[in-house]
C-alpha cells in the first residue's frame, strides 16, 4: 500500500515536530513499562520475598533480551527514515520485508537457545537458592513467547521509522490492559504466582500484536509494501545491520552490565536481592523521559539527515537534548526524595522498601545525565553512525560500571545507595566519550567542506 502523505520531521519548527512524536512515544514506553511492572507489583502484593526476587530477576533478563531486539529493529527504524527522507517508498517497503524474515528466523533461534538454558541463565545471575526454581520458571515461560515479543517490537520500529508514534502506543495500551486483566485473574485469583505472571506478559503482548496486523491492514503508510516483498534484499539488509548491529551490541553490553550487577546485589542476600528488583521497576519509569528523547532524536535525525538537512538533524538533537534534561531533574527529585513511597506501590515489606529507596538515592541522578547522553547516542544512530554508540557502551559496561559496581560492593559498610551510584559515574564518562566524538566529527565536516573549495 502507498501514501504520500505520511508523518514527516523534514519542514515546521523543530520543538513542534519532536513534541508531537516524542509524546505518544513515551505514551507508548510509560505503558510498556506499565504493563512489565504490573507483574512485580500483583506477585508482591499475592506472594512472597522468592517470588519478588524471581520475577526481579527474570524480568530483568528478559527484558535485555527485549532491549537487544528493540536496538537491531532501530536499524529497520533508521533506514526506513532515511529513505522515507530520500523519497524513496519501495526501497522503504524492501527494507519492511527484508526485516520481518530477518527477525523471524532470530525469533526461532532466540526460543530454542532459551528454553535450554534458563537454568544456566539463572546460575550464572546468582539467584538466591530459594528463588532459583521460580526464575528458571519465569524465564522459560517468557522465552516461550519470544517471537510475539519480536513481532510487536519490529512493527513499533517500522511505524517510528514512517515517523508514525500514535499506532505503537495505541498497541501497547492494549497489551498494558491485556495484561493488567490476566495478571489480576492467574496470580490474584487463581494464585498461580510467578507462573501466572509470566503467562500473562507473553499473552497481552499476543492480544497486541493481533490487534496491530487488524489495523494495519486498513492503514495507509508511505511506503510502498506487500507481502511479496518478504524476503532478504541483499542491499537493505547490509543497510539494516550495519546500523541495527553495533546499536544491539551496545545494548546487549549495557544490560549485560546490568545483570552482572544483579548478580553481584543477589550475592548480597535475599533482601537486597527483591530491593534491586522492585528498583529496577522503578527505574524503568524514570528512565522513560531519555528513552523517548533518544527514539524521537533516532527517527528526527534520520529523515533530515536522508533528505540532506544536516543543520536541522542538529538543531533536532540540542532541542531534545535540553528538553529532556528540564524533564529529568523533575524525575530526580521524585528518586531521590520519593523512592521509599513509590517502592511501596510493589511490597508491604519494610525491609525490600528500604532497600529499593536506598538503591534509588544513588541511581536518580542519571535520570538528569542521561538525557544528554541518550540524545547522543539518538543523534549518531540517525546519521546511521552506529560504531561509535557500540564502542561506547561495551567500554562503559566494562571498563567502567562493572568494576565500579563491584567496588562499591566491596566497600566496608557499603549499602545499595553505592551500587546505584556506579550508574551516573558511568553515564559520565559516556558523555565525555561523545563530546569527543562530536569534536572529531565536526573536524571531518570542515575537512571535506575545504577539499571542495
Amino acid at each position: 500500500m502507498r501514501e504520500r502523505n505520511g508523518n514527516s520531521f523534514l519542514e515546521g519548527p523543530v520543538f513542534g515536530s519532536l513534541i508531537r512524536f516524542a509524546v505518544p512515544v513515551l505514551g507508548a514506553l510509560i505503558l510498556q513499562a506499565a504493563y512489565g511492572a504490573v507483574d512485580l507489583l500483583v506477585v508482591g502484593q499475592f506472594g512472597d520475598a522468592t517470588s519478588i526476587s524471581a520475577v526481579g530477576t527474570g524480568s530483568s533478563f528478559m527484558q535485555m533480551v527485549t532491549f537487544v531486539i528493540v536496538s537491531l529493529a532501530m536499524g529497520a527504524t533508521v533506514t526506513i527514515g532515511q529513505h522515507i527522507g530520500e523519497k524513496k517508498p519501495k526501497e522503504a517497503g524492501n527494507t519492511v520485508g527484508t526485516t520481518i524474515v530477518l527477525f523471524t528466523v532470530l525469533g526461532i533461534l532466540l526460543t530454542i537457545l532459551l528454553e535450554v538454558s534458563a537454568g544456566g541463565i539463572a546460575g550464572l545471575l546468582q539467584v538466591p537458592e530459594g528463588s532459583v526454581e521460580k526464575t528458571v520458571l519465569y524465564i522459560r515461560l517468557c522465552s516461550g513467547g519470544i517471537l510475539i515479543i519480536i513481532a510487536y517490537n519490529v512493527i513499533s520500529g517500522v511505524l517510528r521509522g514512517v515517523g508514525n508514534a500514535d499506532l505503537p502506543l495505541i498497541f501497547v495500551g492494549i497489551a498494558c490492559v491485556a495484561n493488567i486483566l490476566g495478571d489480576l485473574l492467574l496470580v490474584g485469583v487463581f494464585h498461580m504466582d510467578v507462573a501466572g505472571a509470566a503467562i500473562a506478559t507473553v499473552g497481552a503482548q499476543l492480544v497486541s500484536v493481533i490487534c496491530s496486523v487488524w489495523v494495519l491492514r486498513k492503514t495507509s503508510l508511505p511506503i510502498s509494501f506487500s507481502m511479496g516483498q518478504c524476503r532478504i534484499y541483499g542491499r537493505e539488509l547490509k543497510k539494516l545491520l550495519h546500523v541495527g548491529v553495533p546499536i544491539a551490541l551496545q545494548e546487549a553490553m549495557v544490560q549485560i552490565s546490568f545483570l552482572v550487577i544483579n548478580s553481584i546485589i543477589n550475592h548480597m542476600g535475599l533482601m537486597p536481592s527483591a530491593g534491586y528488583g522492585v528498583a529496577q521497576k522503578l527505574v524503568t519509569f524514570i528512565m522513560l523521559v531519555p528513552s523517548s528523547v533518544m527514539q524521537s532524536v533516532s527517527a528526527f535525525v534520520a529523515q533530515n539527515v536522508g533528505a540532506g538537512k544536516k543543520r536541522r538533524a542538529m538543531q533536532g538533537f540540542t532541542t531534545a537534548m535540553v528538553t529532556g534534561c528540564a524533564v529529568g531533574v523533575g524525575m530526580f527529585c521524585i528518586g531521590f526524595f520519593g523512592g521509599a513511597q513509590l517502592s511501596s506501590l510493589f511490597t508491604k515489606d519494610a525491609g525490600v522498601i528500604v532497600q529499593s529507596a536506598a538503591y534509588l538515592r544513588g541511581f536518580s541522578a542519571d535520570c538528569i545525565l542521561t538525557c544528554i547522553l541518550f540524545s547522543s547516542i539518538g543523534y549518531f544512530n540517525g546519521c546511521g553512525k552506529s560504531i561509535p554508540v557500540m564502542v561506547q557502551g561495551i567500554t562503559s559496561a566494562f571498563c567502567i560500571r562493572i568494576p565500579v559496581s563491584i567496588l562499591m560492593s566491596k566497600l566496608p559498610g557499603t549499602s545499595l545507595t553505592l551500587v546505584g551510584l556506579a550508574t551516573p559515574i558511568t553515564t559520565v564518562y559516556g558523555i565525555i566519550f561523545f563530546l569527543v566524538c562530536f569534536a572529531r566529527l565536526r573536524r571531518e565536516e570542515r575537512s571535506i567542506g575545504h577539499r571542495k573549495i
